[in-house]
């Protein structure tokens, strides 16, 4: 397993360059997750790394709709023989609503990762996105752990109990630094109301105990509040923490907003 150190950085594959990469290494992240479902020869995480020494870059995730076993291992042990240790491949079934060839997810994730170990991809390097009991199991029989995305430190502590002691989690947590309440929140819901019209997540959130009124578009205010923490830099930064005294090993930050920056660096002062 790579060490992933407490704190990541969430970013689309298409904004996270090289120079990305090496900011973030120089705040004392540890990983940058290339959301968005990069393309399955993974360019964009060799660049990552080519431009950086210790960090480790994960992909969160790469759609196994979109790809196949074959072309991610290729990928992988391309990576491994130039960056050892330093590349965690994120795999994740997606949305329903987005593939048209949607089935099982879970029968189409164990598919894909009989696959991608007949392709001799170790399980220690490989996490599933994963949020209900099943696929969370999954994730802890047979890979380095899980990576939540959407998810509240409540879902954190039960993630927690099903995983058991030894299994990565590193679950996903957007964050706006803006004291300003309801601009702040406001930033907030314009990305998280896209998930609420996506069924896997209403579905999690509704286990959490958030009612049909919290969950229909665009978001009610509680839910929205702690799905996109948001305020100064110690508030935002409570938000992070609280993953980790929940049970996580690895907190994925995605900073909202046109510049993520003075958010990742209020976080990084705080908690690094």
């Amino acid at each position: 397993m790579t060490n992933l150190g407490k704190l990541g950085i969430w970013r689309a594959a298409t904004q996270a360059d090289g120079d990305f990469a090496r900011r973030a290494e120089a705040l004392g992240y540890g990983a940058v997750w290339l959301g968005g479902s990069p393309g399955g020869d993974l360019a964009v995480a060799e660049q990552a790394l080519d431009a950086t020494e210790n960090l480790t870059v994960a992909t969160g995730i790469l759609n196994i709709w979109q790809d196949t076993p074959a072309s991610a291992a290729q990928a992988f042990h391309r990576i491994e023989r130039a960056h050892p240790g330093r590349f965690l491949l994120g795999i994740g079934a997606g949305h329903r609503e987005a593939t048209a060839e949607y089935r099982s997810p879970y029968r189409a994730l164990v598919d894909f990762l009989d696959g991608l170990a007949g392709e001799g991809v170790p399980s220690d390097r490989i996490v599933l996105a994963a949020l209900g009991p099943k696929v969370l199991t999954l994730a802890a029989d047979r890979t380095a752990g899980a990576h939540p995305y959407l998810t509240t430190a409540e879902h954190t502590r039960q993630a927690r109990r099903i995983l058991g002691d030894g299994p990565l989690l590193a679950p996903e947590q957007k964050v706006v630094l803006d004291e300003d309440d309801a601009r702040g929140r406001e930033t907030g819901r314009k990305t998280v109301t896209f998930y609420l019209g996506l069924r896997n997540y209403v579905a999690n959130l509704q286990r959490l105990g958030y009612s049909d009124a919290d969950v229909q578009s665009p978001g009610s205010d509680r839910l929205i509040d702690v799905l996109a923490v948001h305020g100064d830099g110690d508030a935002i930064a409570a938000g992070v923490r609280a993953h980790l005294d929940a049970g996580a090993d690895h907190v994925v930050v995605q900073a909202l907003g046109a510049d993520p920056w003075p958010a990742l660096e209020a976080i990084a002062q705080r908690l690094l």
